[in-house]
């Protein structure tokens, strides 16, 4: 792409003339006769640098450096003046001028000018968009993985950590819901503010409303000083409300008041405070099956799932899960002082079959207790614990299936549905955030497939005999087949 450049001089010979030097530079030079059109032009459209005349009569070149350094830091001004002076050139440079050039302009010194502005303003772009770069990666940093599933999660936080928005994070426990939360506050405009979470299923009923709103003093027995609660005290940051689907329904009302007011009561007063917090929200429960029982505000739900992001379980996300071994088997080998290690193939073998109910916080634990046994300068089998070598997937293959059988499409399909939330242990909105369907398409298919089940299961015919139709009865195996594993690396992780 072409650096552009946009001339400013009351004199439109002169423009021209400046504007054909620049373009037999390779420049795509531009022009305007008005200091006031520049700094239209100038908060509309992009340009690599600016050359302004000094003495024009609607606008002097110094305003409208000093207009334009205001306006657009990032883009080099040259001013241009009859008048070589020295005082000229500082009040130049205090007007936030990057260079100085005085009439007749000598094509080489302007080229060489121009030069040295466009490639001042390519270097400010690199490092503005390396310091986003450096931002973004360090909000998803602790979010460690490659797999599809955990891609999708880069992705979210990525493109809704800047925003405000509410988001509700889902996930078994262990899955790292609060490592998501803490990403979210890291990428956003609230950075810097105080991230502070709470776990609503820990807190007692009767004292989440003081931790969250707060109390005055004497409000109940023990409250012997005033309290400011969560979400006061989170402003100007982000306020993680972990396990809310665990949240008694009285509470839940009172929260609902809170975030469509954006204040609250402390316990005992009869003033509202202000808050200005960022509102996320996590939970291991599916939110929409207990709006559906009446065990979860529907209005709630859909004020705190303005975005939703799924954390799938360990046990999809195939490689991660020795991508996240050999990360912690450095972190607990560096603590226990004991160099580098690495992981031997029948441990790697061990940690992809295992099916980590408790997901990336199990994985953490048993690496931690393998650095901690491990004699040599590698984990070995005998360091994991022995539901881990001793596990061995359930076997869930119809044996009466001929091998090679040639499948339909829409049976491979209700295989694949099938397999996928026989491994996520029957969560249906997990099932179809991996499989890429919305809810309400998952549930129509299993309602189908209950359906050809229940015909299927219909008491046979006499043979040759025909049904209602005119058509011979058939019937049909229900097959489940379990995910395969991913091929194992032999090397040592590093």
């Amino acid at each position: 792409m072409t650096d552009r450049i946009l001339l400013v001089d009351d004199d439109q010979d002169h423009c021209e003339a400046l504007a054909a030097t620049l373009r037999e530079l390779g420049l795509d030079a531009t022009f305007t006769t008005s200091p006031r059109e520049a700094l239209e032009r100038v908060v509309g459209e992009t340009f690599a640098a600016i050359l302004t005349d000094l003495a024009m009569s609607d606008m002097d070149g110094l305003e409208l450096c000093s207009r334009i350094i205001a306006t657009r830091g990032d883009v080099p001004v040259i001013v241009v003046t009859g008048k070589g002076s020295m005082e000229v050139a500082v009040a130049a440079m205090r007007a936030g001028a990057y260079d100085f050039l005085t009439k007749p302009i000598d094509p080489k010194l302007l080229g060489l000018s121009v030069a040295r502005a466009v490639q001042h303003h390519r270097l400010q772009e690199e490092v503005k968009k390396l310091r986003e770069e450096s931002l973004e990666r360090s909000a998803v940093d602790g979010l460690i993985g490659t797999s599809p599933a955990m891609k999708r999660v880069h992705d979210l936080v990525a493109r809704v950590g800047a925003s405000d928005v509410s988001v509700l994070i889902e996930g078994e426990t262990g899955t790292g819901k609060e490592l998501v939360a803490r990403a979210l506050h890291a990428a956003g405009s609230r950075r810097d503010g105080p991230f502070v979470a709470i776990n609503c299923g820990a807190v007692p009923a009767n004292l989440l409303e003081s931790e969250l709103f707060g109390h005055v003093r004497g409000a109940f027995t023990g409250a012997d000083t005033s309290r400011v609660g969560l979400f006061v005290g989170a402003s100007g940051g982000t306020l993680l409300l972990d396990e809310v689907g665990d949240m008694p329904l009285e509470m839940q009302t009172k929260l609902l008041r809170a975030l469509q007011e954006r204040k609250v009561r402390p316990v005992g007063s009869n003033a509202e405070r202000s808050f200005d917090v960022r509102i996320l929200a996590a939970t291991h429960r599916d939110l929409e099956a207990d709006v559906e029982v009446h065990r979860f505000r529907e209005d709630l739900f859909y004020r705190i799932n303005v975005v939703k992001i799924q954390v799938p379980p360990l046990r999809v996300r195939g490689g991660d899960i020795l991508t996240l071994a050999a990360h912690f088997l450095r972190k607990f080998a560096a603590r226990s002082k004991k160099g580098e290690m690495f992981l031997s193939p029948p441990v790697a073998a061990a940690l992809l079959a295992y099916d980590w109910p408790g997901n990336v916080r199990e994985l953490e634990n048993c690496i931690e207790r393998a650095v901690a046994l491990a004699r040599l300068d590698h984990v070995s089998a005998e360091d994991l614990p022995d539901k881990i070598t001793s596990y061995r997937a359930p076997a869930v293959i119809d044996p009466s299936v001929p091998p090679g059988e040639i499948l339909t499409l829409d049976e491979l399909d209700r295989r694949h549905i099938e397999r996928t939330l026989v491994a996520l242990h029957g969560n249906k909105s997990l099932a179809a955030n991996l499989l890429g369907l919305d809810r309400r398409t998952l549930y129509r298919r299993l309602e189908k497939y209950e359906s050809e089940a229940r015909d299927s299961a219909a008491p046979p015919t006499v043979p040759g005999a025909a049904d209602a139709g005119g058509t011979p009865s058939r019937t049909s195996a229900s097959v489940v087949t379990t995910p395969e594993q991913p091929t194992l690396p032999l090397q040592p992780a590093s």
